[in-house]
């Protein structure tokens, strides 16, 4: 059954401390929280936070040098946390600009696969755009999943459409190597991820699809108002409204 969770980046330039805005993404209807670091909060009272809150952990972003410069600190630190699943949340455009450049990268990524399988969780790939820059007539990305064995693709539905693609028609082509969906809305016309709710995605028909697929979690994340609870009050109304 897909539960939906809340990409705690979305509020990383509050003032409150991580426990705290665990705190108030549990006072919502989210069923639990992906993280993006952990700032200065030991792990104990992020535990402290997610029981009281009731909040699950549908995963981490770590980012790939990090895992790679201490993998048993990572591993360590997120299973702590109940962490299953690790996601790297970014790689520069120079990664994906050549066949032998996303080589390279599913090499590494392959490598850290492993390597984390060791400790009990699972890697994904989260995309922006430039992960959808086209090689040989089809995406990077593609390309990326076929030269990989055991990571997944967190697919970012608004990056995806801000690139150009039919984001849903791109879920359900790789639906065999997706567990998690990051739920962001697009401009088409503009190329721009904008808040969710205001832009080209249909919402509803991402609702029944991540269900019908049953993929583990789909993840709220919005770039806007990274400092403001604004940012958590409109989540909460989607969920409500689609949930």
């Amino acid at each position: 059954m897909t539960s939906f969770g809340f990409q705690l980046y979305s509020l990383h330039a509050v003032d409150d401390q991580l426990p705290t805005v665990i705190k108030r993404v549990g006072e919502t209807g989210f069923e639990g929280v992906e993280f993006a670091g952990l700032d200065d909060a030991d792990i104990e009272s992020v535990n402290t936070a997610l029981d009281r809150s009731g909040l699950a952990t549908a995963g981490a972003h770590v980012g790939l040098d990090e895992i790679e410069a201490d993998i048993e600190d990572v591993a360590e630190t997120y299973r702590n946390l109940g962490c299953e699943a690790v996601a790297v949340p970014w790689l520069d455009p120079e990664h994906f600009n050549s066949r032998e450049a996303v080589k390279e990268t599913g090499e590494r990524l392959n490598d850290a696969a492993t390597s984390l399988a060791n400790y009990g969780l699972d890697l994904h790939y989260h995309n922006h755009d430039q992960e959808f820059t086209e090689l040989d007539g089809s995406p990077a990305l593609e390309h990326l999943l076929e030269v990989t064995d055991d990571v997944g693709l967190q697919l970012d539905l608004g990056w995806a459409g801000a690139a150009g693609y039919e984001p849903l028609s791109f879920v359900e082509a790789h639906a065999d190597r997706i567990d998690l969906v990051h739920l962001k809305d697009y401009d088409a016309a503009t190329g721009k991820t904008v808040e969710v709710g205001e832009g080209d995605l249909d919402i509803g028909k991402t609702v029944d699809l991540v269900r019908e697929l049953e993929f583990d979690w789909l993840i709220y994340e919005a770039e806007e108002q990274p400092d403001s609870y604004e940012t958590l009050k409109h989540a909460a109304d989607i969920v409500e409204a689609h949930w």
